[in-house]
């Protein structure tokens, strides 16, 4: 059976996919893109890149194949485990393999695996319909050569304009003048009366007003009640697991471990398939829970892995 299509299916919703034994495929927004070069326009997309680091099994892959296929649970995780098999054999024998619409593996000289995401298949929902663009150049006419021909066959001519006596003019501009001053001097005083008559009727109000004020006696029945305001708790959707454990017991004595060592260990509920999960910790960015995973293998556990909600 073969699982590509349904490890493509998922990527389209989900920011991880672990295939259990073999890593995960993380996806990051990338914005749109242009090309200044070559005047292209790439439309936002999802970045894939490999962990092989994250191996367990989180049950997204085998529920999601089983509810497709119409088969049992145990059915599809064993038809995971066959097709994981035959990739190793792949990439061990021939040193490199394929899976289609996703990427490329192979070994580099120190027999690490190296993922090369295939970039012809765009897993932002949002953009379908958009592909990339390429703008035309815009070129440029000029125009100089043309414009120096038409100057040189019709050439500008300037003529002196003849002087008038205007001197009458200024007569009318004194007198003019000598009405606008007397205008204004007249609305200024005007202006300026208005304004004291009104602030003695607005200090006359003012007094009465402060008046009663003093005079009277505020009581009120029924207070409203105190306002209590509940600040939200920042949402944590990133956690490092330590194990996912089916004895409940098993899940308390890994808890109350990680706790000794001085980690914020927390104990989820369990999950549908009965399985009690304890986390290292929970955090608020993909970047700061992929730190804490990496401190993490180095210092206390190389399995351990991550869990996006």
């Amino acid at each position: 059976m073969k699982i590509e299509q349904y490890i493509s299916q998922l990527l389209y919703r989900y920011q991880c996919v672990t295939v259990p034994g073999f890593g995960a495929f993380l996806t990051e927004f990338q914005s749109a893109q242009l090309d200044e070069n070559s005047n292209s326009f790439y439309p936002p997309k999802k970045l894939i890149s490999f962990n092989p680091f994250i191996k367990n099994n989180d049950g997204l892959l085998a529920n999601h194949l089983a509810e497709t296929e119409k088969v049992s649970y145990e059915i599809a995780v064993n038809a995971i485990q066959n097709e994981v098999s035959h990739w190793k054999t792949k990439i061990n024998e021939f040193g490199n393999f394929s899976i289609k619409n996703i990427g490329e593996f192979s070994l580099n000289s120190e027999s690490n695996i190296v993922f090369v995401p295939t970039d012809q298949i765009n897993y932002l929902s949002t953009s379908f319909g958009l592909s990339s663009y390429i703008s035309p150049s815009v070129k440029r006419e000029v125009y100089k050569e043309e414009v120096e021909q038409l100057e040189e066959q019709a050439p500008i001519i300037f003529t002196p304009e003849r002087k008038r006596n205007y001197s009458f003019l200024k007569y009318a501009a004194a007198i003019l003048l000598t009405a606008g001053i007397t205008g204004t001097v007249g609305y200024k005083y005007y202006e300026n009366k208005i304004a004291q008559e009104t602030l003695i009727v607005q200090t006359n109000v003012q007094k009465k007003v402060n008046q009663k004020i003093q005079e009277a006696t505020f009581y009120i029945s029924n207070p409203l009640p105190s306002v209590t305001l509940t600040v939200p708790a920042e949402k944590m959707p990133y956690h490092v697991v330590a194990g996912v454990f089916r004895i409940e017991k098993n899940a308390e004595e890994h808890y109350q471990r990680l706790l000794k060592l001085g980690f914020k260990a927390v104990r989820l509920e369990p999950n549908k398939h009965g399985l009690f999960p304890v986390l290292y910790g929970s955090y608020a960015s993909y970047a700061e829970a992929q730190q804490a995973m990496k401190d993490i293998h180095k210092l206390d556990n190389k399995d351990a892995w991550l869990l996006i909600e």
